[in-house]
């Protein structure tokens, strides 16, 4: 793939991550009906439900600006393997009969930041340049 390619599917990856993100915000902040379920089952509600989504409007501000995409995806995919655990061990993948459209989303969420992952990891401070060494057959923005 040509380097613009590579830029395009980051940047396609990085909105989608950040749109979800973003729309599920909405639902934290105010305490909808789902939200509030979702945390107290889990017995973080409220701290967890607005510390979860304080986290998420960063990694989604960061997902969107180009030079610290790399983090928020990293932000991104930490924040949303807690929700993909936590739909796996005690939520279920159908929360409050939504047809299992939050697990969806969240593992949407998780492809999304590990695809941005793979693309930026050479922008990572620190390990970065030894990412691209581990795996030097992936494709990477330079």
């Amino acid at each position: 793939m040509t380097s613009k390619s590579l830029l395009a599917a980051s940047w396609v990856l990085q909105v989608i991550a950040a749109i979800i993100l973003l729309q599920t915000l909405f639902f934290k902040f105010t305490g909808a009906e789902e939200s509030k379920y979702i945390f107290s089952t889990l017995g973080l509600e409220p701290w967890g439900r607005i510390g979860s989504g304080v986290v998420e409007l960063f990694a989604a501000i960061l997902l969107l600006h180009p030079r610290w995409a790399g983090i928020g995806a990293v932000i991104a995919l930490g924040v949303i393997t807690g929700a993909v655990v936590s739909h796996l061990t005690k939520l279920g993948i159908v929360v409050k009969d939504d047809g299992g459209l939050l697990f969806a989303l969240a593992i949407t969420v998780m492809l999304s930041s590990i695809g941005v992952l793979v693309l930026r990891r050479s922008e990572l401070p620190v390990i970065g340049p030894a990412l691209v060494r581990i795996a030097p057959g992936l494709p990477v923005l330079r």
